[in-house]
């Protein structure tokens, strides 16, 4: 279990994302669809066509 503190937002991504991209695409999907900063520490969801697979980027200060 990562601790996650409690001031910290989490964004959904409305619609569908392409599970192909990785951490760098989908922290340029949360600046430019989103319009908000990846390395602010909140929590971006995003989820896949089917609807069976999400991938959450957080920035803790040291990495995605």
């Amino acid at each position: 279990m990562i601790p996650v503190p409690a001031q910290t937002k989490i964004w959904l991504a409305a619609g569908v994302t392409d599970m192909r991209k990785q951490f760098n695409g989908l922290s340029a999907l949360a600046e430019s669809v989103l319009k908000q900063d990846p390395y602010s520490g909140h929590l971006f969801v995003f989820r896949g066509r089917r609807g069976d697979l999400v991938k959450i980027v957080w920035w803790d200060g040291q990495g995605a």
